[in-house]
């Protein structure tokens, strides 16, 4: 009986493990967050009551904790990953680089910091990721123009950055009105690489050196190239965020006044609760996350799916869109979604009209090409998550029987036969009775 009672247990439990690990539902996630000590746990303690405040179940462990692993069972324990341990060297239990991007692969969020005592292996980790931390290691961001008035920094690496990304997806609608402090290293982002995006950036002053020594050479990454802060939406949807500062998430700069050299601009508190939080909510997909349901087409005055369509039919597609607004499902209102109706190309393409209660629908005549179709939607959009959507259909031509008896156009056709036929009867009895 024991037996049994335990196995009816774990069977009962099977439904909530998977709506746990179901992408379709953005809340109740479970991260995994390392640590290099568990003193940052009460130093950067706004920054995870934040996420606790938004039903974020955070599992806090050291980074060379022994019994580290990310799944068990072929299945994955977490659906998120923050690595607050930038001078890990290497991670504890089965957790290694490999093991941190399967993670990603498997369209898990994850965020990465970075300060100057950063590893090779979290070097690692955001190379891999799509950006490039300074080699030097003792290089940090300068700049002797947008750096935070303190009485304490000299040297200008205190930066007060407020070159934002112009995404309300990404960082939210509330504008941020006071710079956002940062110090630590700064990165550099491919420019052909479509999937990383600067949300954070250097003033065109800024450079990376080392504030302790002479300038021997030109910066390895100097003004509005350096990144501070980056994010990467993966092809699967995975989110990323990649911070050169750790500082940066830190109660003390959540809650510091900030003065941006050159203004006359008083914050009594900086922007980085805001620009954190806000952002973080697009990591864990509590913004800009949509879906697609309920794809149907059929012929214009049909309801019923067809198996096939034949050339030259009128019919009508339609989907619904629904964006999650952090707490529930809001039909998405855009004027850019595109269907294609594609065979190797698209032969047709439109603009789907939307209701603006998440129904997307328009019509079209197939086209007079018979074949095996797919109507597809490929919608990426700065921010939100790509939808890939398709549905295969055979295009067939007229049968024998269900051509027109007479055409119009073959009128001309008709007309010669019957007068080559009148003109041989009339031969016929001319040659036959004129003598």
């Amino acid at each position: 009986m024991g037996k049994t009672a335990i196995l009816l247990t774990l069977l009962s439990l099977l439904p909530l493990l998977c709506d746990s690990f179901s992408p379709e539902n953005p809340t109740d996630q479970r991260i995994l967050v390392l640590l290099d000590d568990f003193a940052v746990k009460s130093s950067h303690s706004i920054f995870f009551n934040s996420l606790k405040s938004r039903a974020l179940d955070l599992d806090f462990k050291l980074a060379d904790d022994p019994k580290l692993s990310l799944k068990r069972y072929g299945q994955y324990l977490y659906d998120g990953l923050i690595l607050f341990s930038p001078s890990t060297k290497r991670f504890g239990g089965s957790l290694d680089l490999a093991a941190v991007l399967d993670f990603v692969d498997s369209g898990h969020d994850l965020i990465v910091t970075a300060d100057t005592s950063a590893s090779e292996l979290i070097r690692d980790i955001a190379t891999e990721c799509g950006v490039d931390f300074d080699e030097d290691p003792d290089a940090v961001v300068i700049d002797h123009t947008s750096y935070a008035v303190s009485g304490v920094d000299g040297s200008h690496t205190l930066i007060a950055s407020d070159e934002f990304i112009q995404s309300d997806v990404i960082l939210g609608k509330t504008k941020i009105e006071a710079p956002v402090l940062f110090q630590g290293i700064g990165h550099s982002v491919n420019p052909a690489n479509s999937l990383v995006l600067k949300v954070l950036s250097a003033s065109p002053s800024a450079y990376s050196a080392n504030p302790k020594a002479k300038l021997s050479g030109p910066p390895a990454i100097t003004g509005s190239a350096i990144s501070l802060v980056s994010v990467v939406q993966a092809r699967n949807n995975a989110r990323i965020l990649l911070s050169g500062s750790l500082a940066l998430f830190s109660n003390r700069f959540f809650n510091s006044g900030v003065q941006k050299a050159g203004t006359s601009a008083k914050h009594a508190k900086s922007g980085n609760e805001q620009f954190v939080v806000e952002l973080s909510k697009w990591v864990f997909h509590e913004r800009g996350h949509l879906k697609a349901v309920n794809v149907q087409h059929h012929k214009v005055g049909e309801t019923v799916e067809p198996a096939m369509y034949r050339i030259n039919d009128d019919l009508e597609y339609s989907v619904e869109i629904y964006e999650w607004s952090g707490k529930s499902w809001k039909p998405y209102v855009a004027n850019d979604v595109q269907v294609q109706f594609y065979m190797m190309s698209p032969y047709v393409l439109k603009t789907l009209t939307s209701d603006q209660k998440g129904l997307y629908s328009t019509s079209f005549r197939v086209p007079d090409v018979y074949g095996v179709f797919q109507f597809k939607i490929e919608y990426q959009k700065l921010g939100y998550t790509s939808l890939s959507l398709s549905k295969q259909i055979p295009v067939r031509p007229f049968r024998h029987n269900e051509y027109e008896r007479f055409i119009t156009a073959a009128y001309p056709y008709y007309g010669a036969s019957f007068a080559t036929m009148a003109g041989f009867f009339i031969f016929t009895i001319a040659y036959l009775y004129n003598k």
